[in-house]
């Protein structure tokens, strides 16, 4: 019932994403019931934060001035008592990607989604990433999670063929999906948004997250398609689910 807690709130998600993936999140929020409002001036990031019911932070194309209005508005969300989700894209790919990570985790998140290679490069693990893909390494994934989740005292999910959803105690594993989704560009990123939407109209138990998680996984199952239509019918199948769940 997820799905139908999102449908039913209707949550403004303020979305802080990167250029690659505006349009596609935007797309995927409004499919699903929340909308979505994208606002990165410092001007008014505090402000926007305020009258929104949760706030996505995606790290994908920072500049310092995004940076900036990053951390005023993560500084908002602390005063108004709004969820933060994290979304740390490719934290390990340079220095001042993780160090910039490692400065908006000072001011307290609700939760990080990323992949293994991401949460790696926050717990500091040794892992072999590619860009702002998971890559590989041999650091047991749920040791990893709740190590993060320990240190930052949030919820911890990554993503990948089996996710996994901590608080740095319990651990839920999450099995299915299908591998075209990672064919596509922005899923990972869309996925963020809509668990904020969720954090924004439920308690955002580590039981109800992994229900989203398997919610959005069988989206991916039941799209079709190569890359460009794939991405297509993965928005109607979400909407699909999410009027099936109502």
């Amino acid at each position: 019932m997820t799905l139908a807690h999102i449908a039913a709130k209707q949550p403004l998600v303020h979305c802080m994403t990167n250029t690659v993936v505006t349009n596609f999140t935007a797309n995927g929020l409004l499919a699903i019931g929340a909308s979505p409002i994208m606002a990165d001036a410092m001007e008014e990031a505090a402000h926007i934060t305020s009258i929104a019911d949760a706030l996505l932070i995606n790290i994908g194309t920072i500049q310092a001035h995004t940076v900036e209005a990053m951390h005023a508005a993560m500084k908002s969300a602390k005063a108004h008592h709004k969820p933060v989700v994290l979304d740390p894209v490719g934290a390990g790919a340079s220095r001042y990607r993780i160090e910039t990570v490692r400065a908006l985790l000072t001011h307290g998140v609700t939760l990080i989604r990323g992949n293994a290679g991401e949460l790696a490069a926050i717990a500091g693990v040794t892992w072999s990433a590619k860009g702002v893909d998971g890559g590989d390494g041999e650091a047991d994934v749920a040791h990893i999670a709740k190590t993060v989740a320990k240190a930052h005292r949030c919820i911890v999910v990554i993503t990948g063929e089996e996710d996994v959803v901590t608080d740095g105690e319990t651990v839920i594993h999450v099995a299915g999906g299908n591998a075209q989704v990672t064919r596509i560009t922005g899923s990972g990123c869309l996925l963020s948004a809509i668990v904020a939407a969720l954090l924004a109209s439920c308690d955002g138990t580590l039981e109800q997250i992994a229900a989203l998680l398997a919610q959005y996984k069988e989206a991916a199952v039941n799209a079709n398609g190569f890359a460009g239509t794939y991405a297509v019918t993965f928005l109607d199948a979400l909407q699909q689910l999410s009027e099936v769940d109502v």
